[in-house]
């Protein structure tokens, strides 16, 4: 009969960043191969690799990124950057930053209640300080009907809040 302290005990062996683990050969042969490929045969091996592996392609934000390349362009290529991008705006918003631009003095109360509620880990000290400090954004990229939910809340108990 065995006793609980003769069992098999699980060892686990700590790496340090000091001490690189071993690649292997199969792995650096194909870290070799790929290094010498051209760009083009990059492009085909990716989308060779998502089409065997089934990886779907996700969206990446590029309204943000363009703002920020018009600038460095050429001041002849800065009205055709705009161009495009006016075309785009007239699109319907799908994300809100919701803004509490003021209060009536007699409903502070019930706004630092609702504030509390509405920030995440917050107390009432801190609802109060940041009703205190308006105007001031309580949430940021929120849903349109969301938003709109929480406007007709704060707007019901006596404060005046904006949608950007």
């Amino acid at each position: 009969m065995r006793s609980p302290l003769s069992a098999p005990v699980a060892c686990t062996v700590r790496r340090y960043a000091s001490q690189p683990e071993p690649v292997p050969t199969k792995i650096s042969e194909i870290v070799d191969r790929i290094a010498d490929l051209t760009l083009f045969e990059t492009a085909a091996l990716v989308t060779e690799l998502k089409s065997r592996l089934n990886i779907k392609d996700i969206a990446m934000p590029v309204a943000a990124a363009a703002p920020a390349a018009a600038p460095s362009a050429g001041a002849a290529a800065a009205p055709a950057a705009a161009a495009p991008a006016a075309e785009e705006k007239p699109a319907e918003k799908t994300e809100f930053k919701v803004k509490l631009e003021k209060f009536d003095a007699a409903a502070k109360a019930k706004v630092i209640r609702e504030i509390k509620n509405l920030i995440p880990g917050s107390n009432l000290v801190e609802a109060k300080k940041f009703v205190e400090s308006v105007p001031k954004v309580v949430r940021e990229n929120v849903p349109k009907d969301e938003a709109e939910k929480i406007k007709a809340t704060l707007e019901a108990i006596g404060a005046t809040v904006l949608l950007e």
